[in-house]
């Protein structure tokens, strides 16, 4: 069985900033992502990582911020959502497009 795509989500800010949300359904839970989901969610410009949520292999869910890795706790797809927002508002200034 393969991965359910469950969203995916792309916004091209004005400036040329990039923000992509995607989010799958696993076909079976593991003990590194219990919530049996895979995610990726980008924030940045090509080729330049400024935030960014992701949970690959070995790794566990984390955060990146430039180059910074930490680790972030899930809570749920829309807290996962929220933050990732909330974060992008702060390095944008509050600045809404």
């Amino acid at each position: 069985m393969v991965s359910e795509l469950l969203f995916r989500d792309k916004y091209i800010y004005a400036d040329g900033a990039i923000r992509e949300m995607v989010i799958w359904r696993l076909p079976d839970l593991d003990t590194e992502r219990l919530h049996g989901l895979k995610y990726r969610l980008f924030y940045g410009y090509p080729n330049q990582n400024l935030i960014r949520y992701d949970n690959e292999r070995g790794k566990g869910d984390h955060r990146h911020r430039g180059d910074l890795e930490e680790r972030y706790n899930f809570i749920s797809v829309e807290q996962l959502i929220q933050d990732f927002k909330a974060d992008i508002e702060c390095l944008r200034g509050g600045k809404h497009e």
